[in-house]
Order: structure tokens, then sequence, then C-alpha cells
């Protein structure tokens, strides 16, 4: 390397670092001023999000919210109906008893997975809309995983499970519909990586405190990728959480390889070990994909 090819370079490299400090500024700008929230977030969300936090909202409150969305009530309704929550088979046409069957968290959950897809959508994201998939995939994977260990090895909600999943990685999808307005950083996949690592969990923490989701939630959100993280009694959302996503990495991977899974607090709390989560996997590979096919509301 030349003389001029190597300053090119290194103003290059100081170019971007400058660009990613600038960046780094803005969330904690951003963060520290409470103006935390996604963008294209659909007002139908919004809505079901604030009847959901109000506790004197009665169900045919919420069923007048959810019914001025038709995406949003027929994908509740196919929610309702599918195996994963009616293994008897009893359908239901309407919204009153869809939403008495399912509880409030599964019409939270729907109602994001509806937000997230509209979010998907939009124009002005359209540049990142394979990153966005790629979340949103993974987010649903997790939210999977993190209901059936709920309910097989924990007395803990396995709904609430559920919604805590999707919204694991909240704060990396904030952060990507951000860099869409910093061109020259969006380049750099280096950098996104380093910043998506550092804040990702306090941007989601903030968002689901900005929505008034409870505290378990955000502090597994907060919490669940510190491994090394101990507490006094059972396993609790943030084990769950932790242990659903590593779970989904390790059946992700193309090589088999996975870690010492049981010498990790979250696993051994909840009684797994390696060949025991193996197992788990193996067996919960169709009620993995019934949940996440309801999810995406096909």
């Amino acid at each position: 390397m030349n003389a001029m090819t190597a300053q090119a370079a290194a103003d290059h490299s100081d170019d971007q670092n400058t660009a990613a400090f600038a960046f780094v500024q803005s969330l904690a700008a951003e963060l520290s001023a409470g103006n935390i929230d996604l963008p294209s977030f659909p007002d139908v969300a919004i809505r079901v999000r604030m009847v959901l936090a109000d506790e004197n909202s009665t169900v045919d409150r919420i069923v007048r919210v959810i019914s001025a969305e038709p995406i949003l009530a027929t994908r509740l309704l196919r929610m309702a109906n599918s195996v994963a929550l009616n293994p008897g088979g009893h359908q239901v046409s309407d919204l009153r008893t869809a939403v008495n069957r399912v509880g409030h968290n599964i019409v939270r959950s729907t109602a994001i997975a509806f937000a997230m897809e509209q979010i998907r959508r939009s124009a002005s994201l359209t540049r990142i809309r394979p990153k966005l998939e790629e979340l949103w995939e993974e987010s649903t994977h997790v939210a999977a995983i993190a209901c059936l260990l709920a309910k097989r090895f924990t007395p803990r909600n396995p709904d609430q499970a559920l919604l805590t999943g999707m919204l694991h990685n909240v704060g990396k999808l904030y952060i990507q519909t951000r860099l869409v307005g910093h061109p020259q950083l969006f380049r750099d996949q280096e950098s996104q990586q380093a910043i998506a690592r550092d804040w990702h969990a306090s941007i989601g923490t903030a968002i689901l405190e900005n929505w008034g989701l409870p505290e378990e939630i955000c502090e597994a959100v907060r919490d669940h990728e510190d491994i090394m993280r101990t507490h006094r009694g059972a396993a609790d959302l943030t084990d769950i959480t932790t242990a659903a996503v590593i779970l989904s990495q390790v059946a992700a991977r193309a090589d088999g390889l996975q870690p010492n899974l049981q010498e990790l607090k979250a696993f051994r709390v909840l009684g797994l070990d390696n060949a025991a989560s193996q197992q788990v996997i193996g067996e919960m590979q169709e009620e993995i994909a019934i949940l996440r096919h309801a999810l995406a509301g096909h």
C-alpha cells in the first residue's frame, strides 16, 4: 500500500469513526429525553397498547379497538383458532370470544406482530427490509421456544414468555430504522454490530417502558444477555428468555456445535443440560413451527 492509499484508508476510517460517534450521541440523546419509539408504528397497535394498559378496560372496549383494523381482527381470530392455542379444535368466529380465549398477552403479541409487518413493509425502510425480516424471523423463533420452555419447565405464563421473546431484540429493530438516515454508517457493518451490541438492550427496555409493559418483561429484555446473572428462587422470565435465545442460536448452527449449556445459570435453573436441550428442541420442532405460523398470520 502506497502512502496516498494508506492516507485515504486512514481518512475513511476516521470518517466512519466520526459517523459512529455522532450516531451513538444521537441515540444517547433520544434515550435521555425519552424519545424512543418505533417509526411507522400503526395507530391501531398504539390504541391496542393503550387500552390493554388501562386496568378499567372491558372486553367490549378492547374488541372495538381491534375491530377498527380488519387485518388485525382477522389475525387475532386466526391466532385464537390456531392449533397452538386451540388444541381442542373448537373454532370461534367472533372477536369477543377470541379475546376471552387468548388473553391480553396474546392480544398484545398479535397487535405487535401486525405492527412489525407494517414496519417491514414501510416504503421509507425498503433499504433495510432484509435486515428487518432477519430480525423478525429471529424474534418469532425465540418467542416460540420461550413459550414452550415456560409451558414445559416452569409455572410461568407461557403467553408472557411468547410476548417477551417477540420483543427481546426490539432495540436492534429501532437501531436499524435509525441507521437509514446515516448512509455512511449504514455501509459499515462492523460499527453497526458494535452499536447494536452496546445499545440495543437499553433502547429496547426504554421502548417497552414507554409502552407500559410489565416490569418483568422490561427486565428480561434488559438482562437476558447476562449469562452470569444470578437470583434466588425458581426460573424467571429472564432465565426463560436467555435460554430461548441461546437454544435458537444453537438450532441455527450448521456445524451442530453448542456451548456447555449446563454451565449456564439459566439452563441450570430450568433443569436443562446439553442432552435434555437437544431432545427438547427436537421434540418441539412441530410446536415451534405452529406458533411461528400463527404469529405470522398466514
